[in-house]
Formats: C-alpha cells, structure tokens, sequence
C-alpha cells in the first residue's frame, strides 16, 4: 500500500483520577457538580502517549496503573506517518513538553493531548476538559488549595519516557 495514501486512527483515552470522587466531592468542597478530574491520552499506531512530571510517555493502550479508559473519543484520522510523528514528540519534548515544565493547572495532559490532536486531526479535544483547570481555580476552595495542588506532578507509571532524538525509548 502506498504509505502516501494510509490513513491512521486517532483516538483520545479520558480516565477519571479521582476514580468517580469528584462527582460525589466537588459540590460540597466547591460548590459546583465537576464529573471527574481528567487525565487524557492520545492513542495511535497501536500505543498510548501522554505527558506528565516525567515528559512526554507511551505504553501499550490501557497500559499505565490507570488501566482502562473511562471513555474513548474518537478524534478522526491522519495521514502523519509514525515516523513523522515520533520527530514531532522528540521535539516537543525537547522543548514545550519537557518534564520540568509540568503545571497542573496550566501545562498537562490534556494541554499535550490537545496540541497533539491539533497537529494530528485539526481537532481539539473536548473543552470540558481543557476547561476543568479555570472551572476550580474560579471557586474559593480552588484558589486556596491552588499552592498545594501547583505542587503535584502527575506521571502516571507503566510507561516509557520518550526523550529527544528522535523519540528514542
């Protein structure tokens, strides 16, 4: 087949952290009703990338500690081959996404997943994801838990740390 013409499927992986607790918590300590608190992938070409404290990681699909997904969005398809792909992340992480410019609030997985499904599909990833951080900073309880939680590097475990040169593992 005409490596020109192949199509590749991408999808977005959503868990819930806080394991269905946000739901149950959130109108009590914050006043409003949040669904989950989001940690997004990206899948394509048969594995799962993300980006955490660590930098810019893959694993086989549902492979970290958070196993499953809570839901899979499909984003579309591309024509970017894996190669292609790979220089992408070994620059981003070289770069943007580098473990050490994780912020919780600003800079996360889903600031990665949604950037990566920019270049990937032109599509950007559910805003009720990429909205979540300002929806809690904007309560009272948000802003004051805001120097503990600025504090917190996610890195979910079970992945391989992409680092630069050409995504080398």
């Amino acid at each position: 087949m005409d490596q020109h013409n192949t199509t590749y499927s991408v999808k977005l992986y959503i868990y819930d952290m806080s394991k269905g607790m946000a739901r149950q918590l959130s109108p009590i300590m914050l006043g409003k009703q949040l669904d989950g608190i989001w940690h997004t992938s990206i899948v394509i070409y048969g594995e799962e990338f993300f980006y955490g404290g660590e930098g810019i990681t893959s694993c086989m699909p549902g492979g970290t500690m958070l196993g499953e997904p809570n839901s899979v969005v499909e984003l579309g398809s591309t024509e970017v081959t894996e190669e292609i792909f790979m220089e992408y992340l070994s620059s981003l992480g070289e770069s943007t996404y580098r473990g050490d410019r994780y912020r919780l609030f600003e800079h996360n997985c889903n600031t990665f997943s949604n950037e990566v499904a920019q270049f990937l599909t032109g599509r950007k990833i559910p805003a009720y994801i990429t909205d979540l951080p300002a929806e809690v900073l904007s309560t009272p309880f948000g802003q004051a838990l805001r120097p503990l939680l600025d504090s917190i590097s996610i890195a979910p475990p079970g992945g391989n740390v992409i680092n630069g040169q050409y995504g080398q593992r």
